[in-house]
């Protein structure tokens, strides 16, 4: 059985905020974060991430597997890395080992999630434009990160 198959929501490898970011600071290519959220991606995303709304998955896997195959790190989140970016990673992984299996993916890559997604993200590195792109504090006024 593939690795994909005893893969669940809470078995994924987790990266923190605080780990994140001096890769991100440094503009390490060998990395690459995954934006998963719908209508709730304004207000600011992480530098250089690839936007890919969860309601496209079943056409965006394929070529998002090809166009980050060079990557040795995966990194997907959504608002709080609860429900949509767990599981795009779960199913990036299951199309990944699909297309292997075809001879197109083949180099190991660490897929993880993001803890607290970008709610958490924007607390800390919200303001700082070398982290954070297109941030627009007035949106994030009263978030809590719970809901």
């Amino acid at each position: 059985m593939s690795s994909a198959t005893y893969l669940t929501a809470s078995t994924l490898p987790r990266i923190s905020a605080a780990t994140l970011e001096p890769l991100i600071r440094s503009r390490d290519t060998s990395v690459a974060v995954v934006d998963v959220r719908d209508d709730d991606h304004v207000g600011g995303h992480i530098h250089s991430s690839y936007h890919v709304a969860s309601g496209t998955h079943d056409v965006a896997l394929p070529e998002l597997v090809r166009k980050l195959e060079g990557k040795e790190t995966v990194v997907f989140h959504c608002m709080l890395s609860q429900q949509r970016g767990p599981k795009a990673a779960i199913n990036y992984v299951r199309e990944r080992e699909r297309l292997i299996g075809k001879g197109v993916a083949g180099k190991e890559q660490k897929v993880m999630v993001l803890e607290g997604g970008f709610g958490k993200w924007q607390e800390v590195y919200g303001e700082d434009k070398e982290l954070t792109e297109a941030y627009a504090k007035d949106v994030w006024e009263g978030f809590d990160g719970t809901h």
